[in-house]
């Protein structure tokens, strides 16, 4: 088993925000802005979801892959901290899905 994580891919990316643009893609994203990587993170995901659509399981996990990269380059780049996005996701999981979303004013 890998010791992988997307907390280690956080850690990856916030590490070469002092990378060379020239030598690191991640650099290059950083260095384009959050509004260029929030519209790479929104091509990405349309790619995931015409994936799903289409039933292509390998499409799906490779554009899932990117649109999670993508994310984490999105928070860096906002200087929001992956921890912070996991203790919002473990408060939400303390209650129902439906009763989270009435919490916050949403019906669907």
């Amino acid at each position: 088993m890998s010791d992988f994580s997307l907390e280690r891919l956080a850690a990856i990316i916030k590490a070469r925000r002092a990378a060379d643009a020239a030598q690191s893609y991640t650099k290059s994203l950083l260095a384009a802005g959050p509004a260029k990587i929030a519209q790479k993170f929104g091509e990405e995901a349309i790619e995931a979801v015409i994936a799903a659509i289409e039933g292509d399981a390998r499409a799906l996990t490779s554009e899932a892959a990117d649109v999670l990269y993508h994310l984490l380059v999105l928070l860096e780049a906002r200087e929001i901290e992956f921890s912070d996005v996991l203790n919002e996701l473990e408060q939400r999981t303390k209650q129902s899905g439906l009763a989270e979303k009435a919490a916050r004013g949403e019906t669907r």
